[in-house]
């Protein structure tokens, strides 16, 4: 008999399992399939994906079949779905049985390095892992290093660049000068503050301002792409002012 599997795909990260292969997830979404015992172990798989990215990016794929779970295997996986997955960028994360495996980007070695020790310290000794996980491309790197998890600020619900974010834009302009024959794509996000809708317009907006400061600053506009995410890729919690802060920011990201 097939033992229990989930397969986790975000268009950042996913999981998966005995089924066809789950379709290619729109960006911001995690496409989570596989196949489970019974319905209230699928209820929890997903209330934990929902929980930790939003229930609106999740898709569910997920199908009940004769498997069986080896012991606690619904309690480890939770544990795997934890919010270091969020630091992961085109990723999967596949429990197959005993057998987990992870694959995607993370920012540096550090980070990779301490997400494989704590999926590591979450099971027992009957689980395999196989890391997967890489240091994403000298580029992207630059690029990260160069933000510094600094935030390019724009007037209120507005588009307009505030002074303390061209400076910043000035420095990722110089930047973007050394990624060469690669596309960049520049990513606006928003707190969940108002309606969604006008959130997903103002984010492209100012995604929108940011390439067209940067063009007059010698960068190809054809270089840049944009999108607008608005509130349905936080990074912190926005029930806080600092939090939503956090959230109100422009992602720049090397296409493959």
């Amino acid at each position: 008999m097939k033992k229990a599997a989930l397969f986790m795909m975000l268009a950042a990260t996913a999981a998966s399992a005995q089924v066809p292969a789950p379709q290619t997830p729109m960006p911001g979404q995690v496409l989570v399939s596989g196949t489970v015992p019974d319905e209230a172990t699928k209820a929890a798989m997903l209330a934990r994906v929902r929980e930790l990215y939003g229930a609106e990016r999740v898709v569910d794929q997920i199908a009940i079949g004769n498997v069986v779970q080896p012991p606690n295997w619904n309690g480890y996986v939770q544990k795997l779905i934890q919010p270091n997955l969020k630091l992961i960028s085109k990723g999967q994360l596949k429990v197959d049985g005993n057998n987990v495996s992870l694959q995607g980007e993370v920012a540096n070695e550090a980070q990779r390095q301490q997400i494989a020790s704590d999926i590591a310290a979450s099971l027992n000794p009957t689980y395999t892992v196989r890391n997967g996980l890489r240091v994403s491309a000298a580029e992207q790197n630059l690029l990260d290093a160069t933000l510094a998890k600094r935030i390019i600020e724009f007037e209120s619900g507005q588009a307009v660049i505030r002074p303390s974010g061209t400076q910043i834009l000035d420095e990722m302009a110089a930047a973007l000068l050394k990624v060469k024959g690669k596309k960049v794509e520049v990513i606006g996000h928003t707190d969940n503050t108002g309606l969604r809708e006008s959130n997903l317009a103002l984010s492209l907006a100012r995604a929108e301002a940011v390439r067209t400061y940067l063009s007059a600053k010698a960068i190809d506009p054809a270089m840049i792409t944009v999108s607008g995410q608005g509130p349905d890729r936080p990074v912190a919690d926005n029930a806080s002012a600092d939090g939503r802060a956090r959230n109100r920011r422009i992602e720049f990201r090397v296409a493959d």
